[in-house]
């Protein structure tokens, strides 16, 4: 059975103790493919360092997390996307906007994010996209870039039927993760009739660890657990699951 984690920051200080045995738990449950997703400039090192340590199972993404904008966003822009000038990078992410947080820079988040869908549509690559209670305008800046190539995934979706069906209309996936083995995470209620072939599977490591896992560090062996979950939901196996969703990542990400 083969898995892909398509979000996880194995990059992070949480790692720096146990990478190794980390990636070689993941290999072992069947997660052979990692997607890496840059937070800012001074994530930058650490990821490319992780990928370039373990070439076969590491793949890297670049770009600008929304709860790294700022007042200053154009010089952090920059920094970042220089990078693309000098590596290969498999998708644009994790890009986005979080008005969770903060509200404060919700202008320069939509702005960063309409600036990074551009080098995504320039550069055709895919974009991973960090949304929290931020449907409405995350959706709104997309249709009105009027980019016509964009495709990618929604990660860490939480949201309603409705807001999945947008999405899915919009040529996007929905990134799937712990959430769906909460008692109370309501995927439970959104993903039946939804094609699975719609979904991309993600653990979001060090964060939101599966059931029986919640509360601790999350690691990408622990994906297992999130394909379980979403293959009962369907009531099919877990192996017919990972095929499903191990192969959308393939045609997505183009490797």
């Amino acid at each position: 059975m083969e898995l892909t984690d398509t979000h996880c920051h194995l990059f992070l200080p949480e790692f720096d103790t146990d990478r190794a045995d980390a990636i070689d738990r993941a290999v072992e449950t069947g997660v052979t493919r990692m997607f890496l997703p840059n937070v800012d400039h001074s994530t930058a090192d650490a990821l490319l360092r992780t990928c370039d340590e373990y070439p076969d199972h590491c793949f890297p993404m670049m770009g600008l997390h929304p709860t790294s904008v700022n007042g200053s966003f154009e010089h952090e822009l920059r920094q970042v996307e220089e990078w693309f000038d000098h590596q290969k990078f498999h998708a644009v992410g994790e890009i986005g906007i979080d008005l969770y947080w903060d509200r404060s820079f919700r202008e320069q988040q939509e702005e960063a994010f309409l600036i990074q869908l551009g080098w995504a549509s320039d550069r055709n690559l895919p974009v991973v996209i960090h949304v929290r209670e931020s449907y409405r305008e995350t959706i709104q800046v997309i249709r009105e870039s009027r980019y016509g190539n964009l495709r990618g995934i929604f990660h860490c979706f939480s949201g309603t039927r409705e807001q999945a069906e947008e999405i899915l209309g919009l040529g996007f996936y929905l990134g799937i993760g712990g959430l769906a083995t909460f008692k109370n995470g309501g995927l439970d209620r959104v993903l039946p009739g939804i094609n699975p072939a719609s979904l991309v599977l993600e653990t979001d490591s060090p964060y939101l660890a599966p059931v029986p896992f919640r509360g601790k560090r999350n690691e990408p062996s622990y994906l297992l657990h999130v394909a379980t979950r979403v293959a009962a939901i369907y009531g099919m196996s877990t192996e017919e699951l990972a095929e499903t969703t191990t192969l959308t990542s393939k045609q997505l990400f183009g490797i």
